[in-house]
């Protein structure tokens, strides 16, 4: 049967993968009008999925793990090396455990509610300059808002270099060149600067507050009573602080979804916490975020007819999954009341990954990703009218990650009075 699985027949696809980006996996699926095909990819042959059914298996811990998965050029930019991403199994789950337990409602709705009064500190300069770089700004004020509510020591003027080094680790993610080596040193003076902040708490040189992220993560020791590694401490630490500054992607296209859409700015209009909810989720499930996950199969399994051997690298399309037409009927229409009637699956809306954050490999920060989001919504709706001038908002899909070319650009910032 696996001979009948469609097979790109090339010495290796990568330079297709680097040309097409977001669409490489879907092109495919779309073409063949089947969920899985062979490849080859960094010289090694692979096995791409897509959709709702491949999502369940692809979660399945007892058929693919994590570890060796992600390639060191990953490693060494995005996720930090030893990272939560890269672990299975029991030594997976205690680590997720602490990450869930700092980031649970009462957390998220405290981040959002730090963001908001963020976003309206902003006005007064806002209104008196020329132009504003949303996606600048965003980087910024989430960077700041993150190490606040973190609890980690941050002088303002240091708070620019900081969110501009959270952002290349993400976008060296699939560079090559110049901004993959500008992300690895990114990494290395993030992960020095919170080391430092990592050993001067266990030292008692800075005072950590009781029950902040920062004291969890520097205090935080395993099963054995062994505290983590200073290092590994750090990179897990970054692993907080650099997500939610990439918030900021987000809220570019949240923004952009609003000008290219304009009559759900007036749906929006009064605050209508659900209805902010499901615009939020449709930015998510719509603009192009992450493009693909990896893992290694853990043992010999057969999938809609196909063998999947031990060893086998396989990616899940994050993207064409959010665009299946069988999961969302008209995926490439932007229609937020969509999610009125969405199951709530873990399955079928993977923007940040699927199956349940506590015993799989979702994102741990996903409720942080949508109270930020609605606060923003709130804030770029309901508190300041702005214009936005002529400039390239086309979103390149060949570059992973990707943004509106301009980081989308507004003037003539006013605080909206309040209606009476």
């Amino acid at each position: 049967m696996a001979e009948q699985i469609p097979n790109e027949k090339t010495i290796d696809d990568t330079i297709d993968l680097l040309k097409e980006g977001y669409l490489y996996i879907k092109n495919r699926t779309d073409e063949y009008r089947i969920n899985l095909f062979e490849t080859r990819l960094l010289g090694q042959k692979a096995v791409c999925i897509s959709g709702e059914e491949a999502v369940k298996i692809f979660y399945d811990p007892e058929k693919f793990k994590r570890n060796g998965a992600a390639p060191k050029r990953v490693q060494k930019t995005l996720f930090g090396e030893n990272a939560i991403q890269t672990l299975d199994g029991k030594e997976h789950i205690r680590r997720k455990a602490l990450f869930l337990s700092l980031m649970g409602p009462d957390a998220q709705q405290r981040l959002a509610q730090m963001a908001a009064a963020e976003w309206e500190a902003c006005i007064p300069k806002w209104e008196k300059a020329v132009r504003i770089v949303l996606f600048d700004e965003a980087k910024n004020l989430l960077c700041r808002a993150a190490c606040r509510w973190a609890g980690v020591p941050l002088r303002e003027e240091e708070t620019g270099k900081r969110a501009q080094e959270f952002m290349d680790m993400v976008y060296a993610f699939g560079a090559v060149g110049p901004r993959h080596w500008k992300g690895r040193m990114a990494r290395t003076s993030a992960e020095d600067w919170v080391r430092g902040i990592i050993e001067d708490v266990r030292a008692d040189k800075i005072k950590a507050e009781d029950g902040s992220v920062l004291k969890e993560m520097a205090l935080y020791r395993d099963k054995d009573g062994r505290q983590l590694d200073a290092q590994i401490a750090a990179v897990e630490l970054i692993n907080v602080l650099r997500p939610i500054t990439a918030i900021a992607t987000f809220i570019t296209f949240a923004a952009l979804s609003l000008l290219e859409h304009p009559r759900y700015k007036g749906w929006l209009e009064g605050g209508d916490e659900q209805r902010i909810e499901w615009f939020a989720q449709e930015v998510r499930r719509f603009y192009p975020f992450g493009p693909f996950l990896g893992a290694k199969v853990r043992k010999n399994f057969t999938w809609n007819g196909y063998e999947f051997k031990k060893g086998l690298l396989v990616l899940l399309d994050m993207y064409g999954t959010n665009h299946d037409e069988k999961i969302w009927g008209d995926p490439d229409v932007f229609r937020p009341e969509r999610f009125r009637d969405w199951n709530g699956s873990l399955f079928n809306f993977i923007p940040h990954g699927g199956s349940d954050p506590s015993r799989g490999h979702r994102c741990p920060g996903e409720g942080i990703t949508l109270e930020i989001m609605k606060a923003t919504l709130d804030f770029l709706v309901n508190k300041i009218d702005y214009d936005v001038p002529a400039q390239n908002l086309n979103i390149p899909l060949n570059k992973i990650p990707t943004l509106p070319e301009s980081g989308f650009i507004i003037q003539n910032v006013k605080k909206k009075t309040p209606a009476v």
